[in-house]
């Protein structure tokens, strides 16, 4: 990988939605929407995955050009487009599996999201209870889930779900868009 390509790993709901507000920012050359965390050995399924029972999380994998966008401007973006105070919660979704995470790759990225998420705690009324942790093995979804808005973006969930988030995006992050 070259050297100015990192990879940042998060979980904020339903990997759907979070993958579709970082397929719109700068820098952000390629997500992946996939599992992480849990404590169930092997490839989880997405039928597994829905049950709760795995302890995996529904999270994406962002790989980023940091000389176009900085690991700290992409969890600013993460913790600005969902709730990152609700536990085991995103909207409808209820669950392990729809937890708030921040899965670090190294002590650098361990630090700058502890920094950005005291950094942000006083824009919100209620205590940020996004999980930080090391990144576990990462297994990307089948590609019936991966580009999802993109290619349904006609359906209910994108409609009511997913377009929200991306206003937000664009309100809240217009600078930093493609």
């Amino acid at each position: 990988m070259p050297k100015n390509l990192q990879i940042a790993t998060v979980g904020g709901g339903c990997f759907w939605c979070t993958e579709a507000v970082f397929q719109e920012v700068r820098g952000v050359e390629k997500v992946i929407s996939g599992y992480a965390g849990g404590d169930v050995p092997g490839r989880p399924t997405y039928r597994e995955i829905c049950s709760g029972l795995t302890g995996a999380a529904e999270v994406v994998q962002i790989m980023f050009d940091t000389t176009r966008l900085t690991y700290e401007a992409l969890l600013v973006i993460f913790m600005t487009t969902h709730d990152p105070t609700t536990l085991n919660r995103q909207g409808a979704d209820r669950g392990t599996q729809y937890r708030s995470v921040i899965f670090h790759h190294n002590a650098k990225q361990q630090k700058i999201a502890q920094e950005v998420v005291s950094q942000l705690q006083h824009y919100f009324e209620d205590p940020i209870v996004t999980e930080m942790s090391e990144a576990p093995i990462f297994y990307d979804a089948t590609q019936e889930h991966q580009d999802f808005y993109k290619n349904n973006n006609g359906q209910g969930y994108c409609t009511f779900v997913i377009e929200p988030k991306l206003a937000k995006l664009r309100k809240l992050h217009a600078d930093l868009l493609k």
